[in-house]
């Protein structure tokens, strides 16, 4: 595995303590997941939470319910860390989930925006569930109620026991299940069904987390030579021309994903820190396989044109395919960079986590406009290729809190820990 491996110029390295554990380091992290906070509250509507454009004011006042769910997460978690003002913002989008027409009435479920009835999708119901699991463990008033909304929809609809993944996608009606198996809906799932396992404590949740991890972190990458494909038909054949057409789609972007390569590999380590919570054996491959996933991604994702930044996605000879740095992934690996050293204390994770904050700090960050610039080219120059808004704060506002907490199943338990 070493050759797989990038190390950072040992020569920059610090033998000083780790950033996270320094108080300037925590207190601007504190500042800066706050100034996201308030900013992105701009984007609160009637019907819940809409689009907020580079300018930072609105470019479309349809409430959306993946922005809603995210802004629901986000601001759950800044009233448990006692943000002022997150809890009423926090209650406004769960209210939102319930009882607007985000939700269908009728047939169960949520639609993709307050404009009517659309295809439902599991990856948008894996965040009303992280919702409704972080709305309960920060005891908001209706919490528990979007948390069950969402686990009776998933379990209904969406959860295939045989095969423990997520259908897809229906029709707004649940008829036409989408003929396809897709590794972005079930890492989000596998991030709910932790959150529900610390909101919850019923031991199926962690099962589900497992089970995803275990095929889509361990059993994919083995099959793949440590690289994790992530469009499969339902018969789980690999689709390797899937989104060909469409190679900067931003949900099912065709080839390799470097930023979901980082991604799962913090996942799994946050499901072994749930299974040491739960009094389970960790699987012996949990952090050999992080690592793995992890420096594929910086091996090839990072900086591959000789210029900071992680590109946005792969071919299928790591070859670069679309090579905007997108604000999501170094966020992610941001993270995974940290939890790692926290759980190996190689300082060359710390190195890489330094390195990711000092692009984020320099390049994405909007200080002008507010927010962070969600895509920016190789020379730092603002795109709109990928993100052509700055939807929201979830990847960003996580970003900031993960360095404030132990390695942890869930964003929400971590912060209830403290």
């Amino acid at each position: 595995m070493d050759d797989m491996r990038v190390q950072p110029d040992q020569h920059i390295r610090l033998r000083s303590a780790p950033w996270a554990d320094r108080e300037a380091h925590r207190h601007w992290l504190l500042q800066e997941g706050q100034r996201l906070l308030h900013h992105y509250a701009k984007a609160r509507v009637a019907d819940g939470f809409a689009t907020l454009g580079n300018d930072g004011t609105m470019v479309d006042a349809t409430a959306q319910s993946l922005i809603t769910a995210r802004k629901a997460h986000c601001y759950a978690l800044g009233a448990m860390m006692g943000v002022p003002g997150a809890a009423p913002l926090a209650d406004h989008a769960i209210a939102a989930l319930l009882d607007g027409p985000l939700r269908d009435h009728a047939q169960g479920g949520w639609f993709a925006d307050a404009s009517g009835p659309s295809r439902k999708q599991a990856y948008l119901h894996a965040f009303v569930a992280l919702a409704g699991a972080s709305a309960t463990m920060a005891a908001r008033p209706r919490g528990a109620e979007l948390m069950q909304a969402a686990v009776e929809v998933i379990d209904r609809h969406f959860w295939i026991a045989e095969e423990e993944v997520m259908q897809p996608s229906f029709a707004h009606d649940w008829s036409d299940p989408e003929a396809y198996r897709g590794a972005n809906c079930n890492m989000h799932t596998t991030e709910a069904c932790l959150a529900l396992h610390d909101a919850t404590g019923e031991p199926r949740w962690l099962d589900r987390a497992l089970a995803l991890a275990t095929r889509f972190g361990h059993d994919i990458p083995d099959a793949h030579n440590g690289r994790l494909p992530e469009h499969f038909a339902p018969d789980w054949a690999l689709l390797p021309d899937y989104g060909a057409d469409q190679p900067a789609d931003d949900t099912r972007p065709w080839g390799l994903t470097p930023g979901h390569h980082a991604e799962w590999a913090g996942l799994l380590l946050k499901v072994g820190a749930a299974c040491r919570e739960s009094g389970r054996d960790v699987p012996d491959w949990v952090h050999t396989d992080a690592v793995r996933l992890f420096d594929y991604a910086m091996r090839h994702g990072w900086a591959p044109d000789g210029k900071p930044g992680m590109v946005y996605t792969l071919g299928w000879d790591n070859e670069v395919s679309v090579p905007n740095r997108a604000y999501w992934v170094q966020a992610e690996t941001a993270n995974t960079a940290l939890m790692l050293y926290r759980l190996t204390g190689d300082g060359r994770f710390e190195d890489t986590y330094r390195m990711v904050w000092d692009y984020i700090a320099s390049t994405l960050i909007d200080h002008t406009a507010g927010g962070w610039r969600h895509e920016v080219d190789a020379d730092g120059a603002l795109t709109g290729v990928v993100y052509p808004t700055r939807e929201d704060l979830y990847h960003d506002f996580q970003a900031t809190v993960t360095p404030l907490i132990p390695v942890s199943a869930s964003l929400a338990g971590g912060v209830r820990s403290l």
